[in-house]
Order: structure tokens, then C-alpha cells, then sequence
């Protein structure tokens, strides 16, 4: 262990380590209930999703382990896989294409390995960098409203409605009443700082639906867990159906809109990735004296080879998760916490007709509560002064939930800073990267006036 982690030179200790590891997964966990649920919507096998979620996890938070030798977790991230599973998806099928996820997973395949590209040549931190950052802050709290959204309609908590557009859905359904339910007891557990309260929230909104079934006031799918039907062995056959299933005929018939589409997964899992090894780091004193992280390198790589692993699995985009803070918070400082979560991850495979059973509205709480977390980035935003970046960052908030897609959130607000700053004359605050960013949204917009792509 100390040959590995240097323990002692980072000031702790194998207990310590493990803690915090088993603290880090209590607080991600959540993913492996979210994740096959969200990405099932799309057409995909929830159990092979689950399988795929766990071990790529499993995977990429062992790189991390081994080779960065920091004590942060990986795994398939929030707000990437909606944008997978509504937007993406939910586009191309509208289309009329048969199983778009394969599409969507071509996409994220191409993203990692045009991340590992960029993490060779030392150029993330570069495009990052070249984002202006109140747009930053104003897509992360527009993904925030876009996933609150996603989960209070998976519990029926809002509906459609032919006169205000939405509404609110009938709250003595058992869905809505368990879902707004389980948000509370999120909170009130968050408040008195309850490790792991997003997955316990999950767990007793699940449970009090299995009484609301045997009650008969919830009868809906069923919410027990069907040990049969769903274990280790059909989690892998199910995995095999999803599997390197890529679609590269579409590639070369719509380049365009598969640009686009790898793009929006790049824009935010560059700056996600990056703000979020940058704030676990700084948390737990990682950070050198210059205020950089060493091996920062290593951790970007992890996160790309974690992305293609996880596209040839059949999940969406792995990236490094912000609740690893929790782990870092109870001590944990080197890859032996990142190590404790893998195998957690690992183990957790055996537990799949646990999670396989816990019905949407019992998700839509960690939907809404990761929402809120994500939306409080508009905090940092800055409604005064430059108005390229005061539009930009609330158009980029406003179209997201309203228009259902992050992909068109990200669209206008780059073309509204854009126009903007050259309607002031400011061409020199605009970085060369933002031009082409701007050139291909442009292409993207024209191809939907006429009708090529959507």
C-alpha cells in the first residue's frame, strides 16, 4: 500500500484511506439507480446498463487509483447522460432512427478519444480556458433546471398541459406524493449532513413505494425486486446486446449533426471535469504551492480512458464526480480511496436486481436534488456589466429546460456572447477556439432551417 500511495507522505493512513472511499461510493452511488433508468428511456436494457455503469466505473476510478493517485471516483456523469438519453436520443428517434443510442455511444466513443488527444498534448486546459466563465457557470446551473425538469416529469410531478404548456400533476398520485417525499427527506438528511443522503433518499422513497404497492395506492410496474429475472448473469447478457454497438453509417451521412453532438458532450465534460478535479483537489490541500495540481495530466487521462471504455460497455460519458469531495472530506487523500470506491463499484454488480427494482419517482428525487447542486452555479454568474456575457450565460440557462436540450442551451448562449462581443468591436477578447465553436453552431442552425438535420 505504501509502495503504491505513499501513505505517509501525504500525512494518512490505510483506515483512514478506506473510510473515505467507502464514504466517496455512499455518495455516488446513486448513479447505479439513475444511470439505467434514464438510459433505458432511450431503448437501452437496463440491466446491461447497469453493468456497464458499474464497471466502467469500476474501471476508469482504478486508473485514477494506480496511475494519478488521487482519491477521486469516476463514473457516468449527470447531465451528460440525460443530454444522452433526452436530447440525443430523443432527437434521432423522433427521426424515426432505430436504437439512436447507438449513434449517441458512436459519439462519446469519438469524444474520448479526441480527449485523449487533447490530454497528450496538454491542450484541455487550453480550450477550457477559453470558455469565458460566466457562460461556464450559466450552461452548469441551465443542465441544473434541465435534469430537475427530466425527474419531476418521470414522477408525473409536472405534466403537459394544451393551455400553460405544464402543469402540476396530480400530487395524490402515489408517484408524485413518494417522489416530493423523498426530495424532502434528501434535504433534511443533507441538513444534518447524513453521509451517502442522496442514495438513502432513493432507498426509502423505493421502500415506502413497496408499501404503496402491497396497499394497492401504487399500481404501477412493480417495485420488488425480481432476483430471477435480473442477476449477475443477465446483467452481462444484456451488456453483450450494447456492447461496441456503434453506428458509423450515420457518421457519414450527417456530419454535421454528429459534429454538433460530440461537441456538446466535449463543451461539458471539459469544463465539468476539470472544475471538478480542481475543486476535490483544493479541498482536500492537494494542490501544489502555485495553486496547480500535479499529475494533472494523469487524472485527464483517466477521465478520456474512462469515457472510451465506458462508450464500448454501452454507458454514456464517465467523468470524475464532485462527490468524491465526501471522501476527501473524511480524510482521504491518495488513490487507496479511489481504490475502496472501485471496489465497491465491482461488488455493487451482485446487487442488480436491487437497483433494477427502484422505480423512476424514486430516482426523481436525486434528479432534483443534483439539479439544485448544479443550478446553485448561478451564484457565480454575473448579471452586470459586459452584456455579451450577462445574455450569454442566461440564454444559455433559459434554453435548456425550455427548450428540452442542453446541446441548444450551449448553441445560443456560445452565439449570443459571440454576436455580442463583435456588435462592441471587442474581436480581441474573442479566442480563436470561440470563433470555430461559433462557425460550427452557425453551420448547425442553417442545416435546421433547411430541413437537413434537427
Amino acid at each position: 500500500m505504501e509502495k503504491f500511495f505513499h501513505l505517509k507522505e501525504n500525512g494518512t493512513n490505510v483506515r483512514t484511506e478506506i473510510i473515505a472511499g467507502i464514504t466517496t461510493f455512499l455518495a455516488m452511488a446513486y448513479i447505479l439507480a439513475v444511470n439505467p433508468a434514464m438510459l433505458g428511456d432511450a431503448g437501452m436494457p437496463s440491466a446491461g446498463v447497469f453493468m456497464a455503469t458499474a464497471l466502467s466505473a469500476a474501471f476508469a476510478t482504478l486508473i485514477m487509483a494506480f496511475w494519478a493517485n488521487y482519491p477521486i471516483a469516476l463514473a457516468s456523469g449527470m447531465g451528460l447522460n440525460a443530454y444522452f438519453a433526452y436530447t440525443v436520443c430523443g432527437s434521432l428517434g423522433a427521426q424515426g432512427i432505430e436504437n439512436p443510442w447507438r449513434i449517441a455511444l458512436t459519439a462519446i466513443l469519438v469524444e474520448g478519444l479526441v480527449f485523449i488527444v487533447l490530454s497528450l498534448f496538454k491542450f484541455r486546459e487550453t480550450l477550457v480556458n477559453s470558455i469565458p466563465e460566466n457562460l461556464k457557470y450559466g450552461i452548469t446551473a441551465g443542465i441544473g433546471l434541465f435534469i430537475t425538469i427530466v425527474g419531476l416529469k418521470g414522477a408525473g410531478v409536472i405534466v403537459p398541459s394544451e393551455s400553460t404548456l405544464i402543469a402540476l400533476g396530480n400530487v395524490g398520485d402515489a408517484s408524485v406524493a413518494l417522489a416530493l417525499i423523498g426530495t424532502l427527506a434528501i434535504g433534511a438528511m443533507m441538513y444534518y449532513n447524513v453521509k451517502g443522503a442522496i442514495l438513502w433518499g432513493i432507498l426509502l422513497t423505493w421502500v415506502l413505494g413497496i408499501f404503496a404497492q402491497l396497499s394497492g395506492w401504487y399500481t404501477g410496474v412493480s417495485v420488488l425486486p425480481d432476483f430471477a429475472a435480473n442477476n449477475v448473469l443477465t446483467g452481462f447478457s444484456d451488456m453483450s446486446k450494447i456492447a461496441f454497438q456503434f453506428d458509423f453509417s450515420y457518421v457519414a451521412n450527417n456530419a454535421v449533426n454528429f459534429a454538433v453532438i460530440v461537441f456538446a458532450f466535449l463543451f461539458v465534460d471539459l469544463f465539468d471535469t476539470i472544475g471538478t478535479l480542481i475543486g476535490v483537489a483544493a479541498k482536500g490541500n492537494l494542490l501544489d504551492k502555485d495553486g496547480k495540481l500535479p499529475r494533472v495530466g494523469k487524472a485527464l487521462m483517466s477521465d478520456a480512458l474512462g469515457t472510451v471504455a465506458g462508450s464500448c460497455m454501452g454507458t454514456s460519458t464517465v467523468t470524475s464526480f464532485v462527490e468524491s469531495s465526501a471522501g476527501v472530506a473524511e480524510g482521504g487523500k491518495t488513490g487507496l480511496t479511489a481504490l475502496t470506491t472501485a471496489v465497491l463499484f465491482l461488488l455493487s454488480i451482485f446487487l442488480s436486481p436491487i437497483f433494477l427494482a427502484i422505480p423512476g419517482f424514486a430516482t426523481t428525487p436525486a434528479l432534483v436534488v443534483v439539479g439544485m447542486l448544479m443550478m446553485s452555479s448561478v451564484s457565480k454568474v454575473k448579471f452586470e456589466g459586459d452584456m455579451a456575457d450577462v445574455m450569454g450565460a442566461f440564454v444559455a440557462i433559459m434554453m435548456m429546460p425550455f427548450t428540452y436540450s442542453i446541446a441548444n442551451g450551449i448553441m445560443f448562449g456560445v452565439l449570443t456572447w459571440l454576436v455580442l462581443k463583435v456588435v462592441r468591436g471587442k474581436f480581441k477578447e474573442i479566442h480563436p477556439i470561440m470563433w470555430v465553436v461559433g462557425a460550427l453552431f452557425v453551420v448547425r442552425i442553417i442545416t435546421i432551417i433547411l430541413g437537413i438535420s434537427s
